[in-house]
């Protein structure tokens, strides 16, 4: 099976199953998806979606964060992961936030990255989720799953795997396309522990192709 035909068989695929795939952390406007999306970072969605009420509550835009204290952001991120850095970083992101975009969330990747605590896997959902801009966001899911089906081919960094599924994947389904290969590497294509067997693009897949292989040589 060709590299085009994968591709081919993806969007179709998820196009039919999952139209409105998106993303499953809980916000309400630019700024609130720039902190979950900063917090998300070696996190899961879920204790995001647990953290975030509270600090939204006490910090609900970029100016009462800007003028916070690390130690009162400390306590209220302290339960997901790299929290010390975090609370810099977000106090960080909201003062560069009003210094140069008075208060107001960029909309291009360049800018967003200009923001501390954001590189460009966050830049991109920013710009894609937000923005409706064709920016594909490569986190650990994205490039495991995009590998394993074949997608991508001798991808060493999140940015060799950007480009090769931007390059092929129509840009109106490039949105869209994150969120796919995200859920999928969630909650079906896992790290560890695969579900093949319930998988249902197994038929255009690369590692069940060969694992199909190895099974019939046994």
């Amino acid at each position: 099976m060709t590299k085009k035909d994968r591709y081919k068989y993806f969007v179709e695929y998820f196009s039919k199953n999952q139209p409105d795939a998106n993303t499953e952390l809980v916000y309400v406007d630019p700024y609130e998806l720039l902190v979950a999306v900063i917090l998300s970072a070696q996190c899961t969605d879920k204790r995001v979606n647990i953290i975030s009420p509270p600090f939204f509550l006490q910090f609900p835009n970029a100016r009462v964060l800007a003028d916070a204290k690390i130690e009162d952001v400390f306590a209220l991120i302290k339960s997901c992961s790299y929290p010390n850095n975090k609370s810099k970083h977000l106090i960080g992101m909201a003062q560069t936030l009003i210094e140069e975009f008075d208060g107001v969330v960029p909309s291009t990747i360049d800018d967003l990255q200009k923001l501390p605590g954001v590189g460009r896997k966050t830049a991109n959902v920013i710009a894609s989720v937000v923005f409706d801009k064709p920016a594909m966001a490569v986190d650990t899911h994205v490039f495991r799953v995009s590998a394993r089906i074949g997608l991508t081919t001798n991808s060493k960094t999140p940015l060799e795997t950007e480009k090769q599924l931007v390059k092929f994947i129509p840009e109106k389904f490039i949105t869209r396309a994150h969120h796919w290969l995200i859920l999928h590497g969630r909650y079906v294509c896992q790290a560890r522990k695969p579900k093949c067997g319930e998988c249902g693009i197994s038929h255009f897949c690369k590692y069940y192709e060969k694992l199909s292989k190895v099974s019939a040589e046994v």
